[in-house]
C-alpha cells in the first residue's frame, strides 16, 4: 500500500544550491548546517514514508500471529505522528507561499 509512494524529489523546488548558513531546521533534524532545505525536506519524508512502512510491516506481521497488539499501536502510534508532523510541515510550507505570493513587488 504505502509502497507507492516513492522518493521525491524537491530539487526543482529549491535546488541542492539552495540557500547555505545557518540552516537551523537542518541543524535540527541531524542534518549539516550546509544542507539544503530541499535535501531537509526530502529526509523527512523518506522518514515518514519509511516509519509508515514499518506500521504496515508490523501490522501484517501481526495479522500472521508473529506481533502482539503493544507492537502494533506502538508502530501506528509512530506512523501517525510522522504523518500528522508531516502534514503540518506541508500546511506551513503552503501558507508561507501564498503569503510571499501575495506580497506586491
Amino acid at each position: 500500500m504505502i509502497g507507492a509512494v516513492g522518493a521525491l524529489d524537491f530539487k526543482s523546488i529549491g535546488g541542492a544550491s539552495g540557500a547555505s548558513g545557518s540552516n537551523i531546521a537542518g541543524a535540527a533534524a541531524g542534518a549539516s548546517p550546509t544542507a539544503s532545505f530541499a535535501s531537509v525536506l526530502s529526509d523527512m519524508a523518506s522518514r515518514t514514508v519509511e516509519t509508515m512502512n514499518n506500521a504496515e510491516h508490523v501490522s501484517i506481521k501481526a495479522l500472521q500471529g508473529d506481533a502482539d497488539a503493544r507492537e502494533v499501536a506502538d508502530a501506528v502510534m509512530s506512523a501517525e505522528q510522522s504523518l500528522q508532523a508531516a502534514v503540518a510541515i506541508r500546511d506551513k510550507i503552503i501558507s508561507a507561499y501564498m503569503e510571499i505570493s501575495r506580497m506586491a513587488i
